[in-house]
């Protein structure tokens, strides 16, 4: 799981401009990913409120986001072969196919083929 507590004093020890640098030079190492989790803190969220999606993200219980796709049985089956654990096979909804998953640190993403891209 994401120590959000251990981030937030990075962030304060070493200040918002230096982690936000630190973030552009490590995420070319990364692989080309191109998102990150933002630290549910104020002012996006009052105190009281930042601490429960906190709580609710450390538990599992609120999902991470959304990763879309073009043809969402081939990921599945790539991602599955490369070790994702996957919650929910591949499933058709209103809105498209639609698999879930979780990260190695308990978060979980959809993985999603909307209708209105791919076959």
């Amino acid at each position: 799981m994401i120590d959000w507590d251990r981030v937030d004093c990075l962030r304060q020890e070493i200040g918002e401009e230096d982690f936000e640098e630190g973030l552009r030079l490590f995420m070319p190492e990364a692989g080309g990913v191109t998102s990150r989790l933002a630290y549910p803190a104020p002012p996006m969220f009052s105190p009281e409120d930042a601490e429960t999606v906190r709580s609710l993200v450390a538990k599992g219980s609120l999902g991470g986001g959304v990763f879309e796709t073009d043809d969402c049985q081939a990921t599945y089956a790539e991602l599955s072969a490369k070790g994702v654990t996957f919650l929910q096979e591949p499933a058709e909804r209103p809105y498209g196919t639609e698999a879930l998953f979780r990260d190695d640190s308990g978060n979980w993403f959809s993985l999603t083929q909307a209708k209105w891209r791919g076959a």
